[in-house]
């Protein structure tokens, strides 16, 4: 198991909102000892050079080999965070996106590798399966903006 700690700097990144239905594509999100603590939509870090479009498409593509379209307005979250101890600083544009290969939809859980080889699984999360469970969404406030998830 990777040891994971947010690196000291402000990055930016970007998340993909996949919907099926009011279920959220997101993948699992771990502790130090392998807990599953929450979840957190696909995606990651702009890379110098590139657009938040851009880093999006590439960032789906890397985590589970399929191109999308981007079908929503753009929000922009600012998160800091703990997590074991150490802060994180990270500014985050998120957005609705429709996924290429539509058999990614028929299923419940998709495993994929992060580009450090990591082994991740996302899956279709409801509000009322991440309340049931006790996981948190990240990243925080992200809820917030969910339109499809307002009671």
């Amino acid at each position: 198991m990777t040891v994971w700690r947010p690196p000291q700097q402000i990055r930016v990144k970007v998340i993909g909102l996949a919907w099926r239905e009011n279920r959220l594509l997101a993948a699992e999100v771990e502790d130090d000892s392998g807990r599953i603590k929450g979840v957190r939509p696909l995606g990651g870090s702009i890379e110098f050079g590139e657009t938040r479009e851009q880093a999006l498409h590439r960032e789906i593509r890397e985590e589970i080999e399929t191109e999308i379209r981007i079908v929503g307005p753009w929000h922009l979250l600012e998160n800091i965070f703990e997590h074991h101890g150490a802060i994180g600083h990270e500014f985050i544009f998120a957005a609705d996106i429709e996924l290429a290969d539509k058999t990614l939809y028929d299923r419940d859980e998709i495993r994929y590798s992060e580009l450090d080889e990591t082994a991740a699984t996302a899956r279709w999360f409801g509000r009322d399966m991440l309340r049931d469970a006790g996981l948190d969404l990240y990243p925080t406030g992200l809820e917030r903006v969910l339109s499809r998830w307002l009671d």
